[in-house]
């Protein structure tokens, strides 16, 4: 049997004879218990946003997409495109063509990038769930059709029910030089507006139209800017991302989600980490009311020490006592914590008590959820270590001087 540990187990339930120890020793409890469900609630509702985040990109993103090395475009070639095609796994197989253009909508200008594609219905339906207005539809007989981003539609104050006005897309004339009348240095069509996109940074200024309408603007009719490959539902995607780089060679890069846009998933996973460690901070002050708690109960139980020295006990043994007693509390109060913060995330999930407002096209109404085994275990051996070593120290110091006392 562990005596130590028997008797930090006495300690922690037997009444003291100052009410103080008592009161202290609560305050660092719910201390630790308020820290910890703290953190279990933060990282659980950021892992929530991160997930509606990626959601939300990954339904206009393809799981891989194939750029040159070098450049701005290259011709896709149709025998390499059909060996694409038959890799296990990949599903459709895009060609897109995109370069900045000139819009205007009345007397409004605004700098966009174009983007060409080919369409297709599991597009459509994908695409579906972006929209906050509108619908997606890129082709509709002989009729040409844009689906806009929010910032696109914003700043040049598109209305969707106006059926008589289109949207003039202006491209440079490829190889004109400077001529007396700048409308020949341009090449301009217009096309119709279809549906308005949700807000999201990474497609606020495009403008995607069908891959003709592209090439007639652009003046571009054998090159394309990129492949993208939408791959099946439970593919390995690295695995896939390693034969298309073999494929294609090294006059290509094959990107991951990831690779396409590096800077939101680093955002998205900073901010997570980085409000993790400010309430782990006050965490720790809040595991600090350990070295109190334990000052209070070594003077409280300054007879029983000296009882137990007469009997033979050592220095070491009265220290493990009371450092066991530390960490005792510290647990307490994180597994009832932890205990706290999954009911209330649980709560969340079922209820939606936190919303986000009264704002309109917004793709949820309440804060999502995502409750991860990973995040308790984090939290628990953040909270164990800290207080390890709080309860360490504390023990030593608050110890130290009464043993020599007694």
């Amino acid at each position: 049997m562990n005596v130590a540990l028997y008797f930090a187990k006495r300690y922690l339930r037997s009444k003291k004879t100052i009410n103080a120890v008592n009161i202290i020793s609560g305050i660092s409890v719910v201390g630790v218990l308020v820290s910890s469900a703290s953190l279990i609630v933060i990282l659980s509702f950021y892992n929530g946003l991160e997930n509606l985040i990626f959601s939300m990109y990954s339904a206009f993103t393809p799981e891989l997409r194939i750029e040159p090395g070098e450049g701005k475009g290259f011709v896709a070639d149709s025998v390499l495109a059909d060996r694409i095609k038959k890799l296990p796994g990949v599903r459709t197989y895009r060609e897109v063509l995109q370069e900045q253009v000139l819009l205007r909508y009345g007397d409004a200008q605004y700098i966009a990038t174009l983007k060409g594609i080919t369409s297709d219905r599991t597009l459509s339906q994908s695409m579906d769930t972006l929209l906050q207005d509108g619908r997606f539809v890129l082709q509709q007989g002989d009729e040409d059709y844009a689906i806009m981003g929010a910032r696109v539609q914003g700043t040049l104050g598109i209305s969707l029910r106006d059926e008589a006005r289109r949207i003039e897309v202006f491209s440079p004339r490829k190889g004109v030089k400077a001529s007396i009348n700048p409308a020949e240095e341009f090449i301009m069509r217009t096309i119709r507006p279809a549906g308005v996109l949700e807000y999201q940074q990474e497609f606020d200024d495009l403008l995607i139209v069908p891959m003709s309408f592209a090439r007639e603007v652009l003046g571009e009719f054998t090159q394309v800017s990129a492949i993208e490959i939408h791959l099946m539902p439970g593919s390995d995607i690295p695995a896939v991302q390693r034969q298309l780089s073999q494929l294609v060679g090294t006059d290509f890069s094959v990107k991951d989600r990831e690779q396409q846009n590096p800077t939101l998933y680093k955002i998205v996973r900073t901010e997570k980490w980085a409000v993790f460690i400010i309430i782990a901070f006050t965490g720790i002050i809040a595991i600090f009311n350990i070295v109190g708690s334990l000052t209070m109960l070594v003077i409280d139980k300054k007879k029983d020490i000296s009882v137990l020295m007469g009997l033979g006990a050592s220095n070491s043994l009265i220290r493990r006592i009371f450092f066991f007693e530390g960490l005792l509390i510290s647990l307490i109060g994180c597994i009832a914590g932890l205990v706290v913060g999954l009911l209330f995330c649980l709560s969340q999930q079922t209820f939606g008590w936190i919303r986000f407002g009264d704002a309109e096209n917004l793709v949820t109404d309440s804060y999502p959820v995502d409750i991860r085994v990973t995040d308790f275990l984090l939290v628990f051996l953040t909270v164990f270590v800290i207080s390890t070593l709080i309860s360490l120290v504390s023990s030593r110091l608050s110890v130290k001087q009464t043993v020599r006392l007694s």
